[in-house]
């Protein structure tokens, strides 16, 4: 699904952007795209408050994967990868749930938390990548770059 989505998303940019340059970015075009998923139970952003509570709910005190799938276009070629991590949750009370709904940040995020935010109070533990499971593995999205022939650490 996230790789999926993570390739539309590129191609999507591509279109925009040879329709309006009229030419191929002189740059590589990097899409990014993250869900929870629990039990194979995919968990996208929740579509309102009641949606958030079910999804934090459902996470709380157990262990979930975060997927972040990573595309990349440049001169003509498309690479992608998936990076997926473990998450454990902390088990919540009811009370502990709607006082993070309140501050807003579950609104716009897959699984209903932010681990960068506020929401990072409710991991328990991690194994893999703390910025994949912000939505863009900066390790992987690295080796994809090198694989372009675009060295981030490199001197031009």
């Amino acid at each position: 699904y996230v790789q999926r989505m993570a390739s539309m998303k590129n191609r999507a940019a591509l279109n925009a952007w040879q329709q309006s340059k009229q030419q191929p970015p002189e740059f590589p075009l990097i899409s990014a795209d993250t869900t929870v998923s629990l039990n194979n139970l995919i968990l996208g952003k929740p579509e309102n408050i009641n949606d958030a509570t079910r999804m934090l709910k459902l996470l709380s005190g157990q262990q979930h994967h975060v997927h972040t799938a990573v595309c990349i276009y440049w001169q003509n070629q498309t690479f992608q990868t998936l990076q997926t991590s473990i998450v454990s949750f902390a088990a919540l009370n009811d009370e502990q749930i709607a006082a993070y709904i309140a501050t807003g940040e579950p609104l716009d995020k897959a699984g209903a938390y932010g681990i960068q935010g506020l929401g990072g109070m409710l991991v328990e533990h991690i194994s893999g990548s703390f910025t994949g499971i912000m939505g863009l593995p900066v390790y992987e999205t690295t080796q994809l770059l090198n694989q372009c022939g675009c060295t981030p650490l490199t001197r031009s």
